[in-house]
């Protein structure tokens, strides 16, 4: 009898266990589904929030960028005017003639485009402005889109500065290095007080006003020369005014 009562105690106590480990088991499985079912994916409302959110980034972010990528731009444009303007005092140099430099922005492209050249031709006589066929967009080498920015100078006529600086170009934005590569018959501008020396001639290259896309911005940089020797300075927005 008490074999009995002790096989069934232990077959109890067996079962018990067996139903206890299942209860664990189902409890795991149970967890382990709901885990699953919260991360399977996202509801629609939280898609909607993320996309709001994304917009809401880009639109505060976007302006910022654009003017970075702008500036960045007339950075490069105006290491490749003072590329320009060195290359052509080099060739003066090297092949002991007077070589001259142009710009112009091109009625089809809206290009602003420089052009390096000998001054004369080979009768002696001053090459026409009509005539040069050495025109190429300027810092296109470098990778820069001359369409968005434009160029503006200071030359009321061949190597002189006048008052202002003006955007729109004519036969007289026009340097001119003779063969020991300097600036010929140069008139720098007059003193303007509070300044001490003259403004120099300006060669600007700047980003177009919203407002009006043929006249400056407040983004400016500028190739400044000062001297018959052809020495240059680099300036930036109001400075180039």
């Amino acid at each position: 009898m008490q074999n009995i009562v002790s096989f069934k105690l232990s077959n109890y106590f067996q079962l018990h266990r067996q139903k206890i480990k299942l209860n664990q088991q189902d409890l795991v499985n149970r967890n382990i589904d709901d885990y699953n079912q919260q991360d399977a994916g996202f509801t629609l409302i939280e898609l909607i929030v993320v996309v709001l959110l994304a917009g809401i980034l880009a639109a505060i972010a976007a302006p910022g960028w654009v003017a970075f990528v702008n500036r960045q731009q007339l950075n490069k444009a105006n290491d490749a005017l003072l590329a320009v303007l060195q290359d052509a005092q080099r060739e003066a140099q090297k092949k002991k003639l007077s070589y001259s430099v142009s710009f112009q922005k091109n009625s089809t492209t809206q290009n602003v485009e420089v052009a390096i050249y000998p001054t004369k031709k080979s009768d002696g006589s001053n090459l026409a402005f009509a005539d040069i066929s050495t025109w190429k967009p300027l810092g296109v080498d470098v990778g820069v889109s001359s369409d968005k920015f434009i160029l503006g100078t200071n030359l009321s006529s061949e190597n002189s500065a006048g008052s202002s600086v003006s955007y729109t170009l004519s036969t007289s934005a026009k340097m001119t290095f003779d063969y020991m590569g300097t600036l010929t018959n140069a008139n720098f501008g007059t003193v303007t007080p509070p300044a001490t020396e003259p403004s120099g001639i300006k060669i600007v290259v700047a980003i177009p006003s919203p407002q009006n896309p043929s006249s400056a911005g407040s983004v400016k940089r500028c190739i400044i020369v000062k001297t018959l020797l052809g020495s240059t300075v680099t300036k930036k927005d109001s400075d180039c005014n």
